[in-house]
């Protein structure tokens, strides 16, 4: 059983522009205190076939966590478009909310993006340069693909101090 759930995540600007900053209220149970921070990474999938594109939005460390419920906002930067290759700006891609303590991710929380023009003209006719500050962005909420890992929450218990191969992940989708 993990030491911190996740219980739930809030988007509270979507839609919204393609260049306006990203909202997540995260609310999260921890059973057990933990003597570290967690950590909370949103990242940007900038291309399907080559993860270079890939863009770390924000990076935060949360604590101290102590035994109780938890809620915070997570607010990152929007992509920045000229790290995208042309041709995957518009269309479907993925936003990652991972958390990790002592460096092991034990959740990965995955949403589908749509990026489209917000005018119907331009998504009948599409002119050949993106134009950027017409794209809204809309983040699929209504079912965010949840990976969770198994690791160790409190490794100084261990017998060696190294921790035991871990179990491959539980894929659930929520």
């Amino acid at each position: 059983m993990s030491a911190v759930n996740v219980t739930n995540i809030t988007v509270l600007n979507n839609p919204s522009s393609f260049l306006s900053p990203l909202k997540f209220e995260i609310t999260y149970d921890c059973v057990n205190a933990l003597k570290e921070d967690l950590e909370w990474k949103l990242i940007y999938v900038g291309s399907a076939e080559d993860d270079t594109y890939d863009q770390l939005l924000e990076s935060v460390f949360v604590g101290p966590v102590n035994v109780g419920s938890f809620r915070f906002v997570l607010q990152a930067d929007p992509p920045d478009p000229a790290r995208i290759r042309a041709e995957d700006i518009l269309g479907v891609t993925v936003l990652l909310l991972t958390c990790s303590y002592m460096g092991q991710e034990f959740v990965r929380i995955g949403y589908y993006v749509n990026n489209d023009y917000n005018d119907e003209n331009l998504r009948q006719q599409p002119p050949q340069t993106v134009k950027i500050d017409m794209l809204q962005r809309n983040i699929l909420t209504d079912k965010p693909r949840v990976t969770k890992f198994p690791i160790n929450f409190h490794p100084e218990n261990s017998e060696t101090g190294e921790q035991a191969a871990a179990p491959p992940p539980d894929d659930n989708a929520a």
